[in-house]
């Protein structure tokens, strides 16, 4: 749908909408509905069917910048001729006598449309009566940089295009300041530029059907958010130029390499035994690390540690910090670490098997078991931590998590002081900032596994366990807090998703079941 109609020209429909989602080709900040209208490009079927000659990026071109747009505001175009009579790099054309699409004219001389538009690195793009225009489009399929010079116009699929990668936005107010910006546009920037505005034209711009595919698939990544699209997927280029890193290679990491299981203690012995008899049964399991966060105390002697058949390391830190957990130790020498506490006693093997199956499929999330969740409270104006049981969740605590080690070096080496100082020094939060970080970085929910949600030892009461606690509680939503001003924005996800077994729920004998021993609650 084009809003924008004699004589008023719209920036919204002017037809009864009831519910109805919008996808429309000229909207404004101030009639788009974000996450549920969807802006997509005015097309032009008769240029867009026009086969231009193939150009390479680096090849020089005639002009800086054209502007190749009939019917603008006489305002706009006595400004672009200003700029134009004083500097020969900048072309402004106008329709002819004879008007055609394929023909413009600047005096009397007339050019090819819109094969001119190759001759220039930048294509000016100025709002008329509607906002949206079909230049940004030709710009494109011409391979022109568009500069686009039109306040509050919300750009064709902005919610997942980076369009910072391929075109200009410029304020109305500076037009007269183009020559100066454009000249400082670097040559690398310029051929990216070029690059990134040619992989959105053949992928998403070209025909009415590859944008009808993007809406449709904008609509689907909303609805089913957990398989939603990955930022690389919507705005990479193929093939891909430079390094990237392998945790995005779009492979299942190998099943053969197992998972390493981190586990965190500090004076519970029995707990920490029996721990390490249950999970060295989980058929992947490589390795078991011990983090001995005590300093007071030495590790128990050798003899008492229970006989498994997987290797056992013991590291003892050398201060008592929950960041403890995320060192990248060299002993890791998996890609998947299984995250767990010492008094985490009631997951199966079954479980913990499946939940390294599911992590191998999202490599680059956490994939785990006790599901949180962070609201907004209206009456104190803050975030809050719910530990509720709820079907929504946005963190995944690493209680019982699986994870990239990826991550560990990111949270030791990269991750804001400020939030490690804060974790060490509250001895809280740590699962907290490490789900900040993971969002941050790959813009994605964590994964729910399973659907069990009490974990803790049975003997355990609440006034053993230190989440009973309710200054911890408080100190948990102060921290999301905390670290949202650090990052300066909300990372977090949050998503109404779990993944179970398949027969999970199915009346099958247990022996036809791939994981059998799968807890309720």
């Amino acid at each position: 749908m084009l809003p924008g109609t004699i004589p008023d020209f719209n920036t919204v429909l002017d037809v009864p909408k009831g519910k109805a989602v919008v996808a429309g080709g000229g909207f404004s900040t101030w009639t788009y509905r974000p996450g549920f209208d969807v802006s997509i490009p005015v097309f032009n079927p008769e240029v867009a069917k026009i086969q231009l000659p193939s150009i390479s990026d680096s090849a020089p071109r005639k002009y800086l910048a054209i502007s190749a747009q009939m019917g603008i505001h006489s305002d706009y175009r006595a400004d672009l001729d200003s700029i134009a009579a004083v500097d020969d790099k900048f072309l402004v054309l106008d329709k002819c006598q004879e008007e055609s699409i394929t023909k413009l004219c600047h005096g009397n001389k007339q050019y090819k449309y819109p094969h001119v538009l190759q001759e220039a690195t930048f294509c000016i793009v100025l709002r008329r009566s509607r906002l949206g225009q079909a230049a940004l489009s030709d710009a494109l399929q011409a391979n022109c940089i568009p500069v686009v010079i039109s306040d509050s116009y919300v750009m064709p699929f902005a919610e997942v295009l980076d369009w910072q990668r391929a075109a200009l936005i410029v304020e109305e107010e500076r037009l007269m300041e183009l020559p100066s910006i454009l000249s400082k546009i670097s040559p690398q920037r310029i051929q990216s530029m070029l690059r990134q505005g040619r992989f959105y034209w053949q992928k998403y711009f070209k025909s009415m059907r590859d944008i009808t595919l993007t809406t449709l698939q904008v609509l689907n990544d909303r609805v089913f958010p957990y398989n939603g699209k990955s930022y690389e997927y919507w705005n990479e280029p193929t093939p891909r130029v430079g390094v990237t890193s392998p945790l995005f290679a779009p492979v299942i990491p190998p099943k053969a390499q197992g998972f390493t299981a981190v586990v965190l203690t500090y004076n519970r012995e029995q707990s920490l035994f029996t721990l390490i008899t249950q999970i060295a049964l989980t058929p992947s399991l490589t390795k078991i690390l011990v983090v001995w966060n005590n300093q007071d105390k030495q590790p128990p002697a050798v003899e008492k540690w229970p006989k498994i058949n997987k290797p056992l390391k013991v590291v003892q830190t050398k201060a008592n910090k929950l960041s403890n957990r995320f060192y990248p130790y060299d002993e890791i020498e998996t890609e998947a670490i299984l995250a767990i506490d010492d008094d985490i006693m009631m997951l199966t093997p079954d479980e913990l098997e499946f939940g390294y199956e599911v992590w191998r499929e999202f490599p680059d999330r956490i994939v785990g078991y006790p599901g949180r969740l962070h609201v907004w409270d209206d009456k104190t104006s803050k975030w809050k931590y719910e530990s509720e049981w709820t079907n929504d969740i946005s963190m995944v605590l690493t209680g019982a998590a699986f994870y990239h080690k990826y991550f560990s070096y990111l949270y030791t080496h990269k991750m804001d002081k400020e939030i490690k100082t804060w974790v060490d020094e509250h001895m809280n939060c740590e699962d907290i900032a490490i789900n900040f970080l993971v969002a941050n970085y790959t813009g994605k929910p964590p994964i729910k596994v399973t659907p069990r949600k009490k974990f803790k030892c049975p003997q355990c009461t609440n006034t053993e366990m230190i989440s009973a606690d309710l200054k911890y509680m408080e100190e948990r939503s102060e921290c999301i807090g905390v670290f949202e001003k650090v990052y300066g924005m909300m990372p977090l996800k949050t998503v109404p998703f779990r993944a179970d077994p398949v027969l999970y729920k199915d009346n099958f004998p247990d022996d036809l079941k791939r994981f059998p021993s799968i807890g309720s609650l």
